[in-house]
């Protein structure tokens, strides 16, 4: 997950798009405000602003055509899924609540989603044991209708939903560095992302695999890692294996490319203080090559970091790492 600014252009115009009995939101305001007989269910809106085409042009131009939880490419997968971060109409655990209808057709509520982060289904986790031994469990992930709160529940359009502390992170809300981490370490572990702690781990601390979030949470704060970390990795499914796989392929890939990078960087050096017998303007020539390799390289690497990248959070942590290990870099290389 990478942290979006919305921008300051206004909501696309498919949100407050009129018929002759209003916008959406006061359709739905009117049908909700409707009283019903005694012992008589209330039907389901039918909500359809959010799915219009200029939503999901400018959600697809946010996110870089990313799923805004997990970053995998989903234009190449299936059809965006557009995700409300508060449900419109239902919230999981809680039946009488009406969902936030209110906020159906409000742009910040609206996120472009991957099939497996919005709906409900098996996958496979990972539980990872003090001495990196990962073990697999199949575990329902997918956020669906899930919203968990550790304040007070928004249950009407005057409520302050800021009082309900929202569990789950939204990246155009939230910095979600601070609360999720990924393990770089080319072990077994490799690419699972795990909730951030005040210290430095020896293991990633993978969240609870367990589907109750109230559970998931009581873990997280009883051994003093982020809780809201670990909730959105659990309902996001964010340890997919899959998706954990396609992160261990990235971080292979950024190791494979550091390596090249400090290779190079000693040939460079040993080429500068050899005695070679060749004149002078070729081997400096040659030591040039090398160092504009280098800055190609690191290029290539920031490059898999930029917000177009799928899993670009992933890259931007190995970069970050790589920056604290190395210290010597040719001038105007850092990545």
């Amino acid at each position: 997950m990478r942290g979006v600014s919305r921008g300051s252009k206004p909501p696309p115009a498919g949100l407050t798009a009129r018929n002759h009995d209003g916008t959406e939101l006061e359709r739905v305001r009117a049908h909700m405000a409707q009283v019903l007989p005694a012992g008589a269910k209330r039907k389901a809106f039918r909500f359809a602003a959010y799915k219009a085409e200029s939503v999901k042009k400018r959600l697809e131009e946010l996110f870089h055509g990313k799923c805004a939880y997990c970053e995998s490419l989903y234009a190449s997968q299936a059809p965006v899924d557009v995700e409300h971060y508060r449900p419109k109409g239902r919230v999981e655990g809680e039946t009488t609540h009406p969902g936030y209808w209110w906020l159906a057709a409000e742009w910040t509520n609206l996120l472009p989603s991957c099939l497996d982060c919005n709906r409900r289904r098996k996958q496979v986790v990972p539980v990872v044991s003090a001495d990196l031994t990962v073990l697999q469990q199949r575990m329902k992930t997918g956020k669906q209708d899930a919203f968990p709160i550790a304040g007070s529940r928004a249950g009407r359009e005057v409520d302050d939903i800021l009082a309900e502390r929202a569990v789950l992170l939204d990246p155009t809300r939230d910095d979600p560095d601070q609360h999720i981490a990924f393990w770089l370490d080319d072990d077994r572990a490799s690419g699972v992302a795990y909730p951030v702690s005040g210290t430095t781990p020896k293991v990633p601390t993978v969240p609870l695999a367990v589907e109750n979030t109230a559970d998931v949470a009581g873990d997280a704060g009883r051994t003093g890692v982020s809780v809201r970390g670990a909730v959105s990795i659990q309902v996001y499914g964010l340890n997919r294996l899959r998706l954990v796989q396609e992160r261990a392929r990235l971080l292979q890939q950024l190791r494979f490319l550091e390596g090249v990078f400090l290779d190079i960087g000693d040939v460079s050096q040993s080429l500068a203080i050899l005695n070679i017998e060749a004149p002078q303007t070729q081997l400096t020539d040659a030591t040039d090559r090398l160092d504009r390799l280098q800055v190609r390289i690191l290029d290539q690497m920031k490059l898999l970091a930029e917000p177009e990248a799928p899993h670009s959070a992933v890259a931007q942590a190995y970069l970050r790492d790589f920056r604290k290990r190395v210290l010597s870099l040719p001038p105007g290389g850092h990545p």
